[in-house]
């Protein structure tokens, strides 16, 4: 039997800030949307970046930003972060710009439950990269 996703707190899709629910309260991510949105935070996290296992990530800085990498490595480098979230079993990125400092799309995710979603994301380089 598969594992149950961890709650996720449900983020402003435009913001990528917390939301609060009618009482005040963080607000949860209902399911499969929550895995959607786990996969877009995978994506948008830089390798280094979590200081409790600085082996995840994605080599934004080292091999994509800046960088001219083909499309279909930097898609399978997206796709291989979003199945690191527990509870996904299969996911398709897709690049809608790639300009400057950011790179935007969406990530949509089949769970193993076979319940479908997706997410925007938008990765933005630090300022001098």
């Amino acid at each position: 039997m598969a594992s149950q996703p961890l709650a996720t707190m449900l983020l402003d899709s435009a913001s990528w800030d917390l939301v609060v629910d009618s009482n005040g309260n963080m607000a949860l991510a209902s399911q499969p949307y929550g895995l959607a949105q786990d996969a877009a935070s995978a994506i948008k996290t830089f390798l280094g970046e979590v200081y409790w296992d600085t082996t995840i990530g994605i080599p934004w800085l080292q091999q994509i930003l800046g960088q001219t990498p083909t499309l279909s490595i930097l898609k399978q480098k997206l796709i291989d972060a979003a199945l690191t979230v527990q509870g996904i079993a299969s996911a398709v990125v897709y690049i809608s710009s790639f300009t400057n400092r950011i790179v935007s799309g969406q990530v949509q995710i089949v769970s193993v439950t076979g319940q479908v979603s997706a997410s925007n994301f938008s990765v933005i380089a630090p300022q001098g990269v």
